[in-house]
């Protein structure tokens, strides 16, 4: 038990901060990190940390897709409904572009790209990118630095390029 509660207290915060960036909801995303500890508990993996990464990323991708579902439901009702939008400062506005732009550029990257750019920042191992993501650790170096490239480009183009596609993605 007391490696359970040291484990959780070194991932927690990683895990939170890596599904944050993914959903930008950090309710959500500390509620499926509990999610993820909730599974830890039940499964009981040889390495539990890469381990809690993987199941997290994959509850972020299925919430993920729930939430855009919703949200163009409510894009359709706002239509409707004529909604009036409140004005942001400048500096707000800037902010939320830039986040956004970078969420845009993220999404639009293949689904191993992606998750290999998140968990790359939140520090994990290349063996644990590596069995994360299905490849021989030795292959990480070189997907890291495509997936960077291809995050750029995304950038660069703005909201408007088609998505990026990789050979085995």
């Amino acid at each position: 038990m007391a490696s359970l509660k040291r484990l959780f207290d070194t991932c927690y915060p990683g895990l939170v901060r890596f599904l944050y960036r993914r959903l930008g909801d950090r309710d959500l995303a500390e509620d499926i990190a509990q999610e993820a500890f909730i599974r830890l508990l039940r499964e009981s993996p040889e390495r539990p940390e890469g381990w809690l990464f993987v199941v997290a990323a994959n509850l972020a991708r299925d919430a993920h897709r729930r939430d855009s579902r919703r949200a163009r439901h409510l894009e359709l009702l706002k239509a409707e409904l004529g909604a009036v939008e409140v004005p942001a400062t400048d500096l707000q506005v800037v902010r939320e572009e830039t986040v956004a732009g970078v969420r845009d550029g993220l999404a639009r990257l293949s689904e191993r790209d992606r998750t290999l750019l998140l968990l790359y920042e939140e520090g994990l191992a290349y063996r644990d990118l590596a069995a994360a993501v299905g490849v021989k650790e030795s292959s990480i170096a070189p997907l890291l630095a495509r997936a960077r490239q291809r995050l750029l480009r995304q950038l660069k183009e703005g909201p408007h390029a088609p998505p990026i596609a990789t050979a085995s993605a």
